[in-house]
């Protein structure tokens, strides 16, 4: 019996509010702000890779605006120590003899930590920060806390050459290209851009960080069993690709699969939420080799209520479920239409809502989710 998870879909619909919002504002960062959210409820790193001026930290600051939680955001350079990211020593504790780190309004306090120029790390603080980073957990002589952030984003406009930021550099699990826009889209990001002078709006969506510890939590009961054999051949083509895929990671990957289900509104897994896959390369030349064959995989599964970015394109296109809806609406009211059916029928609903949600246009949205609601309306009073 597939779990309840019906009380959690929500808070997925908020955070759906939030990426949506994120992208009016961030022209052609589309994939980039998928992959945050689902970093986001997948609780794992993610790792940006762009020349400067692209809105990376802009794109992370303005999350950690609509996320209601601590925030905290550092450039690292040759010369940062451990202090300027974790704390200095409590002097009044230290009085006491006592080695106690004062982390107000520092990373081990922080639901969103951001570590631009990541790659810069010293030897000082590569320790603490692996073990922040693959552990969650901030260790400083006899202290041992958790730690609360819920993401953790790294930075840099190149990638690693020497081996010991090669370890850090693993930590991140998932790796996206931040670049400029297309010409054609420049008037856009003016217009974006000049948008992001004025205040955010009180009405702008959001979501609090104990909503998505919820969503975190509720990760672990979607089913992946059930393309779990598609997911180990993948596997194992990438590594005959010559992709590095530890078993570490390859486990860790399945929660990033689920995410991508909860993000739609499902409670199982399927083959298309292996589109994450695309973005677990070490260097630029595998991108292309990986991504033709993850694609081989996620589009041969077309199924209802797949995640759009499985499609390769933004969202889904509003005629078309529109038209969906409609046949759907024909075939409940037909004559002959058997219980079997109409179960059937309830059962793509779900989906097709769950798909509506990833509209970007408001109002194309509304329009289509007025039939798609009457529709429901009708089935439930039919129950």
């Amino acid at each position: 019996m597939p779990p309840d998870l019906s009380q959690e879909w929500p808070l997925v619909a908020k955070l759906n509010d939030v990426a949506r919002y994120l992208k009016t504002t961030f022209v052609g960062k589309d994939d980039i702000i998928d992959l945050l959210c689902l970093c986001l409820v997948g609780r794992e790193n993610l790792f940006l890779l762009g020349p400067p001026g692209t809105a990376k930290s802009a794109l992370v600051r303005a999350l950690g605006q609509r996320l209601h939680g601590r925030t905290f955001e550092y450039l690292l350079t040759r010369f940062t120590e451990p202090n300027e990211l974790f704390g200095p020593f409590d002097i009044r504790r230290l009085r006491e003899g006592e080695l106690v780190t004062n982390t107000e309004g520092m990373l081990p306090e922080a639901h969103l930590v951001f570590l631009d120029e990541l790659l810069n790390a010293n030897s000082a603080i590569l320790n603490s920060l692996l073990m922040v980073l693959n552990e969650r957990v901030f260790r400083r002589g006899r202290e041992n806390r958790p730690l609360p952030a819920l993401l953790m984003v790294g930075a840099s406009n190149h990638l690693p050459e020497e081996e010991a930021l090669q370890a850090l550099f693993d930590r991140f699990l998932v790796r996206v290209h931040c670049d400029y826009v297309a010409p054609t889209a420049l008037a856009e990001v003016l217009e974006a851009g000049w948008t992001l002078e004025r205040p955010a709006a009180d009405a702008a969506p959001g979501i609090g960080a104990e909503e998505v510890l919820r969503l975190q939590a509720a990760v672990p009961r979607v089913d992946v069993s059930g393309i779990r054999p598609q997911y180990t051949e993948l596997i194992s083509k990438l590594r005959l690709a010559g992709l590095a895929v530890s078993d570490r990671r390859a486990v860790k990957l399945q929660r990033l699969l689920a995410a991508s289900a909860l993000l739609c509104q499902r409670t199982t897994v399927i083959a298309s939420d292996m589109w994450v896959l695309r973005y677990i390369w070490d260097t630029d030349e595998q991108r292309e080799i990986i991504a033709g064959i993850v694609d081989a995989v996620v589009h041969a599964d077309e199924q209802p209520g797949q995640h759009p970015r499985a499609a390769g394109h933004d969202a889904p296109d509003a005629d078309a479920l529109l038209r969906e809806i409609t046949d759907l609406a024909a075939q409940w009211d037909a004559p002959d239409a058997s219980p079997a059916q109409r179960t059937a029928i309830k059962d793509q609903l779900r989906y097709l809502h769950g798909r509506t949600q990833w509209l970007t246009n408001e109002v194309q949205r509304q329009y289509v989710q007025e039939p798609l609601d009457a529709l429901w309306q009708k089935a439930l009073a039919a129950h």
